[in-house]
């Protein structure tokens, strides 16, 4: 009799791709002689930041029927995150992402996923509607509702988890992958109706509840029927609401190698404090912590620290 898999704790929904990030920094990429290759995305880097504290962690996702989809698929397991829910799509390759690093502030990112991606074709039959609906957390992005099939998959399988905590929502606007901002705003409105946790920078703020200032962008989510709203506030730190709290942590400095990956740190953090219950004052410490980590590496996905590498920072011994 086969062995039934481990219940998922945590089901992340979206992107997937290749990373290749040059190997010199401070040169274009005319001038790179030579690239790292990396697991990316960003759905998928917060899955394998939150596998990192030992939680059972799987991928909704697709990849191309190519060399670099069965390599994404091979680096999940190894680094720990079910492909189990990871389809593979006849129409469309797997995509390649590229940056250039200019520290400590200007990573430029092109994306090649023309005339779509394997990421953006979801169907509901790719996933165990019982794990979405059943599982611990649930995290899902904007660019996963920039175009269907995936937008119409994402509202119907969050329809049927019914706003169950945790269902967190990462606002991660990305503006290349739709027409304008007010093009988004109404399906990422529709989105918070089914999250009761939200995370976003202040522009993607902006553009889900028309607010950049952080206290008014935290308390319109609010509004919208979160129970925690989180705004990124760059140099600033990081702003938390909910109900009955406010909880602001000031940013770490830190020397900055890359500072792609440090949203989705933090978002592995932040699964990893929810699912523990955590105080809230200590999961936004150990999530900016987490961030800053990753910032100071140059990769994303293999870059993801583990508790114990967090815990020695907080406590000082690092």
């Amino acid at each position: 009799m086969s062995q039934r898999p481990r219940a998922t704790e945590i089901l992340s929904i979206g992107r997937l791709g290749v990373d290749l990030y040059p190997l010199q920094d401070g040169v274009g990429l005319g001038e790179v002689t030579s690239f790292g290759k990396y697991l990316g995305g960003s759905a998928a880097n917060v899955a394998v930041a939150a596998a990192r504290y030992g939680h059972d962690t799987a991928l909704f996702s697709r990849v191309g029927d190519d060399p670099f989809g069965q390599y994404l698929r091979d680096e999940l397991e190894r680094l720990g995150v079910s492909s189990r829910f990871v389809a593979t799509d006849p129409d469309y390759k797997t995509p390649i992402t590229f940056c250039e690093i200019f520290p400590p502030d200007d990573f430029p990112l092109y994306f090649y996923r023309e005339p779509s991606a394997p990421d953006l074709q979801l169907r509901p039959d790719d996933v165990d509607a019982d794990t979405v609906r059943d599982t611990a957390l649930v995290w899902f992005t904007a660019t996963g509702l920039s175009e269907d099939p995936s937008r119409t998959t994402h509202l119907e399988l969050l329809e049927q988890r019914g706003r169950r905590a945790h269902t967190v929502f990462d606002l991660d606007y990305r503006p290349m992958f739709w027409e304008s901002a007010e093009a988004a705003r109404p399906w990422v409105q529709r989105a918070l109706g089914f999250a009761t946790v939200a995370v976003g920078n202040r522009e993607e703020c902006e553009v889900a509840v028309g607010e950049t200032d952080p206290e008014r962008a935290a308390d319109a989510l609010l509004d919208r029927g979160v129970e925690l709203a989180i705004v990124k506030q760059g140099p600033r730190g990081v702003l938390a609401k909910t109900a009955t709290e406010r909880v602001e942590i000031p940013a770490r400095q830190v020397a900055v190698v890359n500072g792609l990956g440090a949203g989705d740190a933090f978002g592995g953090a932040l699964c990893h404090g929810l699912l523990a219950g955590w105080p809230l004052e200590k999961t936004l410490t150990w999530a900016n912590v987490a961030g800053g980590i990753v910032a100071g590496r140059r990769e994303c996905s293999t870059a993801m620290p583990t508790e114990r590498e967090i815990a020695e920072v907080v406590n000082g011994d690092a």
